[in-house]
């Protein structure tokens, strides 16, 4: 690990635009974003094919009793599926920060990362009227399908987050700096990260 390195972590809820954000980000900083693209380092390294990853990313679980059921024991072990696919993303996460720079949207990096003291823990939040008119248009749902879409969706980031870090998920005292893009805007947003980085840097 190096600490030089800049890592900016992103938590976001269901149309804040964290995605956007944290592409906006790498391009301003000039350094590397992950987001699916994290699927294929932990794919590389795990020897998991991506299409499981892809399955079962960032989706919650009930126990561990039940997955182990439904996933049979498989894969050469007796942890089930959706713990490998867990632990896979938890390694690729911390490989790709001790490699260099770089922007991690979702999948608990902050929690993968919590010692490295070069990190910043950003949350994307938004106004739930801001957030279903971004995935009504995304989608192509009406206004009250995209609000049912956004609730639901972020109650399995929620779960997903809270049953495998122990933390809650969205809660300020998680992170370093929550946002809400839907007042900011996503360039505001972005400088407001970047001004965060620079005190954080500069401490």
């Amino acid at each position: 690990m190096s600490d030089n390195n800049i890592i900016i972590t992103i938590g976001r809820e269901t149309g804040s635009g964290g995605r956007e954000i944290g592409r906006m980000l790498a391009s301003r900083l000039g350094i590397d974003y992950y987001d699916r693209e994290l699927i294929q380092v932990a794919a590389k390294n795990s020897g998991l094919c991506e299409e499981v990853l892809e399955s079962y990313d960032e989706r919650p679980t009930s126990s561990f009793l039940y997955s182990l059921v439904m996933d049979g024991g498989t894969f050469g072990s007796n942890l089930p599926i959706n713990h490998k696919v867990f632990l896979a993303q938890f390694d690729a996460i911390r490989h790709i920060a001790d490699k260099g720079s770089c922007v991690i949207v979702g999948r608990c990096a902050d929690y993968a990362l919590s010692e490295y003291t070069n990190k910043l823990s950003v949350f994307i939040t938004g106004t739930m009227e801001a957030k279903a008119l971004s995935i009504s248009k995304r989608n192509q749902l009406s206004i009250d399908k995209a609000k049912d879409f956004v609730m639901k969706s972020d109650k399995k980031r929620a779960n997903y987050y809270n049953f495998y870090t122990g933390r809650q998920w969205g809660h300020a005292k998680t992170y370093d700096l929550c946002v809400n893009s839907s007042n900011l805007g996503y360039e505001n947003t972005v400088d407001l990260i970047i001004s965060c980085l620079n005190m954080k840097n500069s401490r």
